[in-house]
């Protein structure tokens, strides 16, 4: 080779040694960050953008993130707190998060790093900065300088006594360094996930991903000073079976039975035996309108928060460089079937918000059908940030929704499952009593939406198993497991559940309890 062809050949090397690094910082630039915002036992039926809410409610802000993005109709991100976390940090079902499990005073609870790892580790590892604010549930250990960069934790499990402090003198770990804090914890939250964003305790030319735990509106539900008897003198409709009788469904909506009638035709909180690990300290006897109330008063503080989080990402010049994500652990029931709690199957009481939104990425103003679950979302992160994890997830490519919503469908029902406190392997061997008096009063169940129909079985002997068409009845009041004419279709939800139970590696597959056949 001549010298000059030997110059002419380490200029090529050179030059396509360039393009491939400015092709990888590129790459990397497309890297979204990610912002997962989580209201706490948020029914959808308080946000002004679904058409469920009361006329009277109103949610600005996060009607102006919905109009951004997709809006879905219905998301199962848990039954309650602890496992909808657990789900979102794995990827997984809680009947496949290993070594999770309740210890010591509620909500005391722990988990082996090693046999349950959380993503963000991994995009920790893979080039993401990662930040966590807010409340905790999944561990005494919250995970700084293992998953998290950067951490204002409220840690319940760590601090019992602490645990009810939802809105105000909350024991914070900054960084690893505890003290008692003041103020509104709504309010709080939203101050520091907006410095966060603004650049305070972040490397600038890293894509970052965070998670923002608002405790609202968990009980006891307190609104901030400023929003307290703003909506007072609304009345709200009570639910057609808040007191029953609901032919067909499980024998446990008797024990979680929390509604009386009033007296004048209305409904009025019954009395909750008082309880270590009970911070729902609303008095019994609240008229249901006050109480339809006070849940929208103290939404209004996790609306301007979104509003002021959004402003910053906007100001910053990072919205459209930014996935955003807002729903709740999971919903909350609001009088349905009589209901005032979590860990039901039912939409009333389990499903959640879900609004994504990245302006120029993903369409504005649609509104989605196709029901999601937590895994589905951690899924979704893992693509977009171009994060490999070393374990299986159960979470399905929601990708065809986020184009184009109105008309895509998935080839796989969506799973969801409650199994109490009881996690991993540890729910194949559950007793009989475990299973039965699970988590709330409710017994473990499994479900899975396929299209409009949802099915339903209780993972209790003699239980009814329960069939749904939520367009034609979207409250859920007459179970169709016991019609002849949806014959076919049960035996097709009954196949999808086993085959996603299949899917997941479900640990109980084979040893679900018969059911009550219903008279058709």
């Amino acid at each position: 080779m001549t010298s000059r062809g030997w110059w002419m050949t380490l200029l090529v090397s050179l030059v396509a040694g360039l393009l491939v690094a400015r092709g990888a910082a590129a790459a990397e630039a497309r890297r979204p960050n990610i912002l997962l915002i989580y209201a706490d036992d948020q029914s959808y039926k308080t946000l002004s953008c679904y058409p469920e809410s009361p006329a009277w409610v109103k949610t600005p802000e996060i009607d102006r993130l919905a109009a951004s993005g997709i809006r879905f109709t219905r998301a199962y991100m848990g039954s309650w707190c602890m496992p909808s976390r657990a789900s979102i940090l794995t990827g997984r079902l809680p009947f496949g998060v290993e070594s999770m499990r309740m210890s010591g005073s509620y909500p005391g609870s722990s988990c082996d790093p090693a046999l349950c790892p959380f993503w963000p580790a991994e995009a920790r590892r893979q080039g993401y900065q990662t930040a966590q604010i807010g409340k905790w549930h999944t561990g005494v250990d919250s995970g700084w300088e293992r998953d998290w960069d950067y951490q204002i934790v409220w840690n319940r499990p760590k601090h019992p006594e602490n645990a009810g402090a939802y809105y105000k003198k909350q024991i914070l770990a900054f960084n690893g360094q505890e003290r008692k804090t003041d103020g509104y914890s709504t309010d709080n939250y939203t101050d520091w996930a907006v410095d966060y964003i603004r650049g305070q305790n972040r490397v600038a030319d890293k894509p970052w991903f965070l998670w923002l735990c608002y405790g609202a509106i968990h009980g006891p539900t307190t609104p901030a000073d400023r929003h307290k008897g703003k909506l007072a003198g609304n009345t709200a409709k009570i639910p057609a079976d808040i007191f029953g009788p609901r032919p067909n469904k499980p024998s446990y909506l008797d024990r979680t039975q929390a509604w009386i009638p009033n007296g004048s035709g209305g409904a009025a909180m019954k009395k909750k035996p008082k309880q270590a690990n009970n911070f729902d300290k609303d008095e019994p006897g609240l008229d249901y309108s006050a109480w339809i109330q006070q849940v929208n008063e103290c939404t209004m503080a996790l609306d301007e928060g979104v509003g002021r989080v959004m402003a910053a990402l906007r100001d910053s010049g990072q919205l459209e460089n930014t996935l955003v994500v807002y729903t709740a652990d999971q919903g909350y029931g609001l009088g349905e079937h009589g209901l005032s709690q979590k860990q039901v199957p039912y939409d009333g009481g389990v499903a959640s918000p879900l609004i994504i939104s990245q302006p120029g990425t993903i369409p504005a103003g649609k509104v989605c059908a196709q029901p999601v679950n937590s895994p589905d979302l951690v899924a979704t992160f893992l693509r977009v940030g171009q994060i490999n994890v070393p374990w299986k997830t159960h979470g399905r490519d929601i990708a065809p929704l986020l184009r184009d919503p109105e008309r895509a469908t998935l080839e796989q029902p969506m799973l969801m499952s409650h199994t109490g406190d009881t996690y991993g392997s540890n729910t194949r061997d559950a007793s009989t009593t475990v299973r039965s008096t699970g988590q709330g009063n409710v017994p473990w169940w499994v479900m899975v939406r396929d299209g409009r129909f949802k099915y339903i079985r209780t993972l209790v002997a003699g239980e009814p198993e329960e069939l749904y068409d939520l367009d034609a009845d979207p409250e859920e009041l007459t179970n169709l497991a016991g019609r002849a004419e949806q014959a076919s279709q049960l035996e097709t939800m009954r196949a999808k559940l086993i085959a996603e139970l299949r899917r997941t590696d479900c640990p109980f597959v084979d040893a679900m309890p018969p059911v009550r056949e219903l008279k058709r």
